[in-house]
């Protein structure tokens, strides 16, 4: 990604209001350019720089009120830019996020995690996968390119899936992913759309083991804490990779993690997500 968030708005000044719509993604739409050039004057390796986006869910958003943004320019550093952000609408916060930006330099190199996956285009399409189950669950498979403007495609049967039999499951999925439509070539567009992306069916993962799914009248689920680590640039409208799992649950409360790679096996972003997920009643 090319910058960091040096012209944002002053501390405490408002954003205008707008529609709702994922504050990770509109903050980056508003970050400048201004870190790039400074880090061009002091003869660092041009080239995109890294963020990393912490957000804390505090109330339920409405999809088609206006939401302000509140930011407050925390620190700007030789290499480090720091901005908090409040989501408002009607008066409430209903988001807090942090978001730290580096500018880009030469560094020590190594990645544990390695992509181990079948070629995208030898997995089914959703339309296709729906083709192939009847009921609500054809329904679901159906709608989601309509919810997410992604061309998803899973790598084996997904935790829902065998939900929908009253069956558990492992607590993890991994899924091919790439925008429907081209997106220009802008680091910072896609950067806002990996953000978009980065908690993309996310908590299902938690309810595999329990036989349950996101949205079932018997589950109530939800993000509390969001974390995305953006470690290098990549484009959202080639094929990316994205591995999930749930590693704990208890007490109502859950934890994910995500690791998104490009097609050359390149980890680009990380992600982390604590959710509630409580059952409503018996099964």
């Amino acid at each position: 990604m090319g910058g960091c968030a040096a012209d944002l708005p002053h501390r405490g000044r408002r954003v205008p209001r707008r529609p709702a719509a994922p504050v990770a993604r509109a903050l980056l739409r508003r970050r400048g350019r201004r870190a790039v050039a400074a880090g061009r004057r002091r003869h660092r390796r041009p080239g995109p720089g890294r963020a990393l986006l912490h957000a804390y869910f505090l109330r339920a958003g409405e999809a088609s009120a206006p939401t302000g943004l509140r930011v407050e320019r925390v620190r700007d550093g030789g290499s480090y830019s720091t901005r908090r952000v409040t989501a408002e609408q009607s008066g409430r916060a209903i988001l807090e996020l942090t978001a730290s930006f580096q500018v880009a330099e030469a560094g020590f190199t190594h990645q544990v995690p390695q992509l181990l996956a079948p070629e995208p285009e030898s997995l089914p399409t959703a339309q296709e996968a729906a083709a192939e189950i009847d009921g609500p669950l054809r329904e679901w498979f159906e709608q989601l390119t309509r919810r997410h403007p992604f061309d998803i495609r899973f790598d084996g049967e997904l935790p829902r899936v065998a939900a929908s039999r009253g069956e558990p499951a492992p607590p993890q999925q991994r899924f091919w992913m790439r925008s429907l439509e081209p997106l220009p070539d802008q680091p910072l567009v896609h950067a806002a759309a990996l953000a978009y992306a980065s908690d993309m069916l996310m908590l299902s993962t938690s309810l595999a083991p329990h036989a349950r799914a996101v949205g079932a009248p018997d589950v109530a689920a939800a993000s509390l804490d969001h974390a995305v680590w953006l470690h290098s640039p990549a484009r959202a409208d080639e094929w990316l990779c994205f591995e999930q799992e749930s590693t704990w649950a208890a007490g109502g409360r859950c934890h994910c993690s995500g690791r998104l790679f490009d097609r050359a096996g390149r980890l680009v972003m990380t992600v982390a997500q604590e959710g509630m997920v409580r059952p409503l009643g018996p099964r």
